[in-house]
């Protein structure tokens, strides 16, 4: 079994019937949804909150009713992949696009559940890939020169050629650092440059990263989160 199947298998033991879901997005977190979907069709229900409109796509196909995050709402448990994590459980994501919506779904969620494989466990963050920040179009260049001042250096996403634009509307660039240090500050600098919307940095967010590895599954968690359903309950 592929790793990612596998622990999108061991994720999605954590569902149980009446939870609102965050919908993660990303190849991994699909295979979780497509699972979800299946746990749907045999009776449990419910409500997905999609991270992008991909995953909702996903999940509407699979036959999983989708809700809206609302001022009130509080989502019980959200699935979702991460393309770096460090020892502090810390995240870099975005590399599929959706960082914005996959911060907001996190920040409304009781359970923040990270599903990898081991190739994307690092010592710091930064060591693997550039660190995705979501901006404006208005004045990109400007926002891109005020980033490079942090000692990175940038890059506009592309795809077949043409500008990325996420599912806000917005372009994203590529911030490569040699290495993160303190990502706290560095959240804290990046987000007070004008037409920043967002970084990849996900900080204290995950409770629970569930790692794939060729001998088997490793669980990386903060104390006090939920434990999962029995395994007679498991898809």
């Amino acid at each position: 079994m592929d790793l990612k199947e596998v622990a999108a298998r061991e994720a999605v033991k954590y569902v149980e019937d009446g939870m609102v879901v965050g919908l993660g997005s990303g190849s991994t977190a699909r295979i979780a949804v497509k699972l979800i979907g299946e746990m749907v069709q045999a009776g449990v229900n419910i409500v997905g909150i999609p991270t992008s409109k991909e995953s909702e796509d996903i999940g509407r196909s699979a036959g999983i009713p989708i809700g809206e995050l609302r001022a009130r709402s509080v989502i019980d448990l959200t699935i979702d992949g991460a393309d770096e994590v460090d020892p502090a459980l810390n995240l870099v994501k975005g590399l599929g696009g959706a960082l914005v919506r996959e911060k907001i779904v996190a920040a409304a969620t009781n359970l923040e559940i990270i599903i990898v494989d081991e190739s994307k466990l690092v010592d710091f963050l930064g060591q693997k890939v550039p660190l995705p920040v979501e901006i404006v179009k208005f004045s990109y260049e400007a926002t891109i020169h005020r980033l490079e001042q942090l000692g990175c250096r940038c890059l506009l996403r592309t795809r077949h050629g043409e500008r990325f634009v996420s599912d806000n509307g917005n372009y994203i660039v590529d911030c490569k650092f040699a290495k993160i240090d303190d990502p706290t500050r560095l959240e804290a600098e990046i987000n007070l440059i004008p037409g920043v919307v967002d970084s990849g940095l996900f900080l204290g967010l995950a409770d629970k990263v569930i790692v794939a590895k060729k001998g088997g599954i490793e669980i990386l968690e903060k104390e006090s989160v939920l434990r999962p359903r029995s395994t007679s309950r498991a898809p």
